[in-house]
């Protein structure tokens, strides 16, 4: 069972990005506060479930906060910033956009910035810990989702939509026969050393 609260605090928040380690697309972060009585078996990290869980989950999840918040940061963002600090940034939006903003925050992970006035706590493998964390992680991983099926449909030769702009195989030869389009992350590497790609 995942831990409802971590602070006796009555708004705690829980935040979570997707999408760090892709090599097209946002960087993808929610923030949600749960009411103190929501209880949900299925709810766990977003990468244990499927997808048809994930998005079950969201309507539930939409229904049942007192608020939630969710940022994409897009490509540019993340060249400026790089890929850790973009994320971080991506959390801060989202919290922002909590009514009330939160008397405390659990962050998944082991780094983060703090936000003035609002003590947190990180949390590794807090997706998998606490319902708060739980719960922003399906967000962001179904926002992001939803996103990268959108964009699937302007360049589908890199296949987004079963990759998620994820370096897999299949990704990284579309990009060797197609090269890279404005969604890829030009500082990231996006082929392996011996498949040079001409920017």
């Amino acid at each position: 069972m995942l831990l409802h609260h971590f602070s006796d605090l009555p708004y705690e928040a829980g935040t979570d990005e997707a999408g760090r380690g892709c090599i097209a697309g946002p960087v993808t972060a929610a923030a949600v506060i749960l009411p103190p009585d929501f209880s949900n078996e299925i709810l766990n990290d977003s990468k244990q479930l499927s997808a048809k869980n994930r998005y079950a989950l969201r309507t539930i999840i939409e229904d049942q906060a007192l608020s939630y918040g969710v940022t994409h940061l897009h490509e540019a963002v993340i060249e400026e910033l790089n890929i850790l600090h973009a994320a971080i940034k991506a959390m801060h939006e989202s919290v922002y956009k909590l009514t009330p903003l939160p008397d405390f925050l659990l962050v998944d992970g082991n780094k983060f910035t703090p936000i003035p006035n609002i003590p947190h706590q990180c949390i590794v493998k807090g997706d998998t810990k606490y319902l708060s964390i739980a719960a922003a992680s399906v967000l962001a991983k179904t926002y992001r989702d939803d996103y990268m099926n959108q964009i699937h449909e302007e360049f589908p030769m890199y296949n987004w939509k079963q990759n998620k702009g994820y370096p897999t195989q299949e990704h990284r030869e579309a990009i060797v026969k197609y090269g890279a389009c404005k969604y890829h992350r030009k500082s990231f590497k996006l082929l392996p050393d011996q498949l040079k790609l001409e920017l």
